[in-house]
């Protein structure tokens, strides 16, 4: 495979495609007619071109996920924030050039829930010259966790806004899009992975799944971590890998096993009950080569859907590199701190309407008691153009009502929170920190919380109150994890850091779909600098209008 320095990736169409899953003919919108989509190899340096033509009957977006857009927030690809959508019959043209990231990350649509089909990897090598940290692998192979609904995914969450209940449940989980033999009618689709005995390989595990973070195990064998959200880490051994939404791991296999089939395994990792959440595993198979096995595959035990414990676990795992040649910066001192509440709540129904939450309720979610309200005109074209009206800059630093987040019987004044598209302003190089204070208005639960435009160092974690004052002093600040999605733990906080030197207009979001759609979501504004280098570009003369 050749690398040029312009990698030029001319035909992303986005069309209807006939596929059958689960005993069922079914339409959906994919990129090229493939599910995932291609998978885009590249390496750290190289700009990419993707011409994107929207042939579907919905608007859409590609989102570049975890790429750090540096000065080309234009290309980010998310809709109503830094672009208008691609609307059908129309195309537009992404650039931008992969900076400083080496790894695995993913593309995916980013207007309302068309990512649950239209998705793939995104594939980061060393620099020409440069190699890996660890051995060069045998092989490399995507693993690429999906969630799938035997109804088109835009009915199910334009049925949920209606009523203002929570979306149906999906029908299954996929690795590579297919669920694997455990469903109904999926035996013969199965993905496979052959290996050879004592031959080691690079998994690139990516979890494109809209609502749920995943258990990933293959039967009898461990995984050493070498990478996480195309950043390096300090290897870590581990025999199962916890994975939210929005965030891959790069991890070594040795098929060290008797010749055999092993099954690879994922379902959902959550803190609801039973009955309100996908239950499912969906399943790969490990197949070593050498002589015809006919047996049944070995599945791995995965741990209980709630076992927070193995969760806590993996993520104290995770350690950057941070060695001469991957070297870290974890800011020290600190410009802006920002403390933000993340978790759901409930309205009061419309007068005159039948609404589907509980007890007659809308759902809804917000941070700092914000609902975010998605514009109709892009932030970033309202702020580059000076458009009035669209958004307000006064995001709340710190929770506009102090209380025990995540205690029982929080009071129903809290459940409801404030409509509003407000951003935050940063100026150019601050350093920054923010607290992710998860709460349980409602009910409590996880929240993979992601900034696009940037990667930050999770320097602590923790279950419980955020203590601004003690909390700090147990920070990691020598090889924390470098990351792009955090996983704010369940009635617990997260703190991250990172230097504010990317301009343009950034969304931050819980990465569970539902919760974003309610509202969970606040975007960054950050300034120019001085001079060219620290400047936003002008926008491409095709960016989409509204």
């Amino acid at each position: 495979m050749s690398y040029l320095s312009y990698l030029v990736f001319s035909m992303a169409q986005i069309a209807p495609t006939t596929v059958n899953r689960l005993c069922k003919k079914h339409t959906i919108v994919t990129v090229n007619g493939q599910l995932p989509g291609p998978t885009i190899h590249v390496r750290n340096g190289d700009t990419l071109i993707i011409k994107t033509y929207n042939r579907a009957k919905y608007n859409t977006t590609i989102h570049w996920h975890g790429v750090r857009q540096l000065r080309t927030g234009w290309a980010d690809g998310t809709g109503y924030i830094t672009q208008c959508p691609i609307q059908p019959g129309g195309r537009f043209t992404y650039r931008f050039t992969i900076t400083g990231q080496e790894g695995t990350l993913f593309w995916h649509a980013h207007v309302s829930w068309l990512r649950a089909t239209v998705y793939g990897a995104i594939v980061i090598y060393p620099k020409r010259g440069s190699s890996y940290p660890f051995p060069i692998p045998r092989a490399e192979i995507p693993i690429l966790i999906g969630e799938w609904w035997n109804r088109d995914p835009i009915a199910v969450v334009n049925q949920a806004n209606l009523t203002g209940a929570a979306p149906n449940i999906s029908n299954a989980f996929t690795i590579n899009g297919q669920p694997g033999d455990l469903y109904p009618c999926s035996r013969s689709g199965t993905f496979r992975v052959p290996v050879q005995r004592g031959q080691t390989y690079l998994l690139r595990l990516v979890n494109a799944a809209l609502n749920d973070e995943h258990f990933f195990k293959i039967a009898s064998h461990e995984f050493t971590v070498v990478a996480v959200d195309a950043s390096y880490t300090k290897p870590y051994k581990t025999n199962v890998i916890a994975i939210t939404p929005g965030q891959t791991a790069d991890v070594l296999l040795t098929a060290n096993q008797p010749v055999g089939k092993y099954y690879m395994a994922a379902r959902a990792y959550t803190t609801q009950q039973p009955g309100n959440f996908d239950n499912t595993t969906t399943t790969a198979i490990l197949e070593y080569v050498g002589r015809q096995n006919l047996g049944r595959p070995i599945l791995p035990r995965l741990p209980i859907y709630n076992d927070n414990a193995t969760v806590a676990r993996f993520r104290r795992g995770l350690r950057s590199l941070a060695s001469r040649e991957h070297p870290i910066k974890v800011p020290l001192k600190i410009d802006e701190s920002i403390i933000s509440t993340v978790g759901l709540g409930l309205l009061p129904c419309p007068p005159g309407q039948t609404c589907g939450g509980p007890n007659g309720t809308r759902l809804t979610a917000s941070m700092n008691n914000i609902s975010f309200a998605l514009p109709t005109i892009a932030l970033l074209q309202a702020s580059y153009f000076g458009i009035n009206g669209v958004f307000t800059t006064d995001f709340p630093q710190n929770p506009p009502v102090i209380f025990n987040y995540t205690g029982q019987n929080v009071p129903r004044s809290l459940w409801a929170p404030i409509s509003g598209t407000k951003l935050k302003v940063l100026e150019y190089k601050s350093r920054v920190q923010i607290v992710f204070q998860a709460t349980s208005i409602f009910v409590a639960d996880d929240h993979p919380m992601h900034i696009h435009g940037y990667s930050f160092y999770v320097v602590g974690r923790g279950f419980g109150n955020y203590n601004p004052v003690t909390d700090p002093l147990k920070f990691n600040l020598v090889d924390p994890p470098e990351r792009n999605t955090v996983g704010v733990p369940v009635n617990g906080w997260a703190a991250i850091r990172f230097v504010a030197d990317n301009p343009g207009v950034w969304f931050v979001h819980c990465h569970f779909d539902d919760h974003m759609q309610w509202g969970l979501s606040t975007a960054l504004l950050v300034k120019n600098g001085r001079g060219r280098l620290a400047t936003l570009e002008p926008p491409p003369p095709d960016l989409p209008r509204c």
